[in-house]
C-alpha cells in the first residue's frame, strides 16, 4: 500500500518573532548598503594631486631678462615627500564669524603620520580688507578676505602651501560626536560662563566626564569664565592658565578623541559622509575624500604628534590689544621637527613671513 504523502502543517510565527525576523532582514539590507558603499568608497579612492607652485613672475626693467635670485630657486627645487599632504583645518566662532580654531596639519600617508600644529586665532597678522580697512588678527583675514587668503597668510606663517582646506560648522562638530555615542573625556579646567546674549552657557568641572555633542561644543569653545568677583566685564577671567594656547590644546585632544571613536565605527562610514557633506566646507573632491578614507580606517593615532605655536599673547599693535606675536625662530624649529614639513629638505628662515610688533624679546 502506497504511502500517503503527509503535507506539513506551517506553523504560524509568533508576535515577537515575526517582528525579529523583519528586525534581521532590514539589518541585512542595511549591511549590504553599507559594504556597498565602502567597497563604491575604497573603488573612486584616487591619489589627490597637488597643484605645481606657480613662483612670481620676476621683475625686470624693459626687456632686460634677470636671473632668479638664488634663493628664490632654492624654494622652487624643493621636492615634497611622496603621498602627503598638508591641511587647514578651521570652524567659525558662531557669535562674530571669525574662525575660531585653526590648526594645520601634515598627512604622510606612506609612514602612516600625522602632524598637527595649532595656530592661535589672534595670531599677529598685517591684514588688509578688499575695501581697505586694516586688521591684525588672523581670525580676522577668513570673513574679510575668504578661505584662499586665509590659506595664504597661513602659508607664509608655516613656510609650504596648503593643499587642502577643511571648514567645519558648529552643527556639524555636534552631530558627528553624538554620531559616535558621545565621547568620555578629560575637561582639563573649571569652565563657568554665562552670555544671555548668546544663549549660552557653559558649565564643567575638571575631570573625566561624558560628553554629548552640544556638551562637546561648549567645552571646545570656551575661553573665558565669568564668575569673577564684582560685575560684568570685571568678573570675566581666563579660564586657562596660558589663555588660548590651553584651549588649542583641549581642542585638538578632544578633535583626536571623537575622531579615534569614530574610525573605531567604520560601518557608521555613510553617516559620516552625510553629515561631512552637510556640514563642511572643502576643496578636497569625492575622489580625494575617498582616498583619505581609505587611508584613515587604518590609521594608528598613536603616530600623531600635536602642539601649538608658541609666542606673545599681551602685545598690543596699532591700537589692537590683545595681539598673539609669534617667535620665528621657535616656529621654524617646530615646522621641521615635528613631522609638520611635507619637503625632503628643511625649511628655511627666509620662507617664512611672520609679522612683528618689535616689541618682543625674542626667546633664545
Amino acid at each position: 500500500m502506497a504511502k500517503r504523502l503527509m503535507k506539513k502543517e506551517k506553523i504560524p510565527l509568533s508576535p515577537g518573532q515575526k517582528v525579529a525576523k523583519i528586525l534581521f532582514i532590514i539589518l541585512a539590507v542595511v549591511a549590504v548598503l553599507v559594504v556597498a558603499f565602502i567597497i563604491t568608497f575604497k573603488l573612486l579612492a584616487q591619489p589627490p594631486k597637488i597643484a605645481e607652485e606657480t613662483p612670481p613672475p620676476a621683475e625686470s626693467g624693459g626687456n632686460t631678462l634677470q636671473s632668479p635670485d638664488p634663493e628664490e630657486s632654492a624654494q622652487q627645487a624643493m621636492q615634497r615627500k611622496d603621498y602627503t599632504y598638508t591641511f587647514l583645518l578651521c570652524a567659525s566662532d558662531q557669535a562674530s564669524g571669525n574662525v575660531d580654531t585653526m590648526i594645520v596639519a601634515t598627512y604622510d600617508t606612506v609612514n602612516q603620520t600625522i602632524a598637527m600644529v595649532s595656530i592661535p586665532r589672534d595670531t599677529l597678522i598685517e591684514g588688509v580688507s578688499s575695501k581697505g580697512k586694516h586688521f591684525y588678527k588672523l581670525c580676522n583675514m577668513y570673513p574679510y578676505n575668504g578661505i584662499d587668503a586665509l590659506k595664504e597668510e597661513v602659508r607664509n606663517i608655516v613656510g609650504f602651501p596648503i593643499d587642502f582646506y577643511v571648514k567645519v560648522n558648529t552643527q556639524g562638530f555636534v552631530r558627528l560626536v553624538d554620531a559616535v555615542g558621545g565621547v568620555n573625556f578629560n575637561v582639563p579646567v573649571h569652565m563657568s560662563y554665562d552670555d544671555p546674549t548668546q544663549d549660552l552657557h557653559i558649565h564643567f568641572e575638571p575631570g573625566m566626564q561624558y560628553l554629548t555633542g552640544t556638551d562637546a561644543l561648549k567645552v571646545v569653545r570656551c575661553r573665558k569664565n565669568s564668575d569673577g568677583p564684582g560685575v560684568y566685564p570685571h568678573n570675566i577671567y581666563d579660564a586657562y592658565p596660558d589663555a588660548d594656547i590651553g584651549r588649542t590644546k583641549t581642542q585638538r585632544e578632544l578633535i583626536m578623541t571623537v575622531l579615534k571613536k569614530a574610525i573605531s565605527q567604520p560601518l557608521n562610514l555613510p553617516t559620516y559622509y552625510d553629515i561631512f557633506m552637510e556640514n563642511v566646507e572643502t576643496d578636497l573632491s569625492v575622489t580625494d575624500l575617498a582616498f583619505f578614507a581609505d587611508k584613515g580606517l587604518s590609521f594608528d593615532f598613536d603616530n600623531v604628534t600635536a602642539t601649538s605655536l608658541p609666542g606673545d599673547g599681551t602685545v598690543k599693535y596699532k591700537g589692537v590689544d590683545w595681539c598673539y606675536e609669534l617667535y620665528p625662530g621657535k616656529v621654524l624649529e617646530i615646522v621641521n621637527t615635528s613631522g609638520l614639513n611635507p619637503y625632503t629638505t628643511d625649511i628655511t628662515a627666509d620662507m617664512l613671513d611672520i609679522t612683528q610688533s618689535g616689541t618682543v624679546t625674542q626667546p633664545d
